[in-house]
């Protein structure tokens, strides 16, 4: 796999798509940088080659519309201080601001362009809106080991628009992780699988029964699983429409000897609020 290592980024703008979809409070301060600290080495590396680093990522779903309390200024300013030097929050992904503000750059500079997904385009996979993200770096970098499996513009479109593109280290790290774990398996091997969709990760169940031994569902997708079993899980997050799904899949993993495992307890509550009256009960 070709990594920025491989490639000369010395004076060249590069386009790093990195995930800092980070949670915040109501305040709009980061509760949990992780993912924002993983994104260093990459970051780092490129800067002391001389490049001029611009960031792209989504955070939250806006739904297409400049929603404040989705953009990513706070997060400018966290990394500012991890990194120890500036950097500029753009006002906009795509634009003649953008543009203005990314032709200023010297290197060793970082843009972070603001929130992916003020623009409809950006899920929709769109080729223009692709071709005008593009434009403002010579090299690409997906760093985004999260978001890789999602056919939006900045994961797909994008790098087709680059002749320099290659993985960045997290990037890397992770796909080097699975491969060891899924091509040479110390057994028993487990797969932990979380999240608030099935229809999102369907294809890669299926394909980890192949390869696991078990399987672990939990998170807010362990209810489509539960209520395909005739559970009741109340006013929790379901895919109704992914019930006979799940119900499949957990027969072929009966079918492969795959053992799955489901939530055997939860957090009940009288309501979605911090100060909601909840107990622990016995699935």
């Amino acid at each position: 796999m070709k990594t920025v290592r491989d490639l000369d980024i010395a004076g060249k703008r590069l386009l790093i798509r990195v995930d800092f979809n980070v949670p915040m409070d109501e305040e709009g301060r980061i509760t949990d940088d992780i993912r924002v600290r993983t994104a260093l080495p990459t970051l780092e590396y490129a800067l002391q080659q001389g490049a001029r680093v611009i960031l792209c990522s989504h955070l939250g779903r806006p739904g297409g519309e400049r929603v404040a309390r989705y953009s990513l200024a706070p997060v400018a300013v966290h990394l500012a201080g991890l990194i120890g030097r500036p950097v500029k929050m753009a006002p906009d992904c795509v634009g003649p601001d953008v543009e203005s503000i990314v032709g200023a750059m010297q290197d060793g500079d970082v843009v972070l362009l603001e929130n992916l997904r003020y623009h409809a385009e950006e899920k929709k996979n769109d080729p223009d809106f692709a071709k005008r993200l593009a434009s403002l770096a010579e090299v690409f970098i997906n760093d985004a080991f999260a978001v890789s499996h999602r056919a939006h513009a900045s994961v797909v479109a994008v790098p087709e628009q680059f002749a320099d593109k290659a993985a960045g280290f997290l990037l890397q790290k992770e796909l080097d992780y699975f491969h060891r774990c899924l091509d040479e398996p110390v057994r028993p091997l487990a797969a932990i699988v979380g999240g608030a969709k099935v229809s999102s990760k369907l294809g890669a169940l299926e394909n980890m029964l192949a390869k696991v031994d078990r399987l672990l569902i939990g998170g807010a997708m362990a209810n489509t699983f539960l209520k395909s079993q005739g559970l009741d899980v109340g006013a929790s997050r379901v895919e109704d429409d992914r019930l006979a799904a799940a119900e499949q899949l957990l027969h072929q993993a009966r079918e492969k000897g795959v053992q799955v495992y489901l939530p055997v307890d939860v957090i009940a509550a009288d309501r979605f609020s911090p100060d909601a009256v909840s107990k622990q009960v016995t699935v």
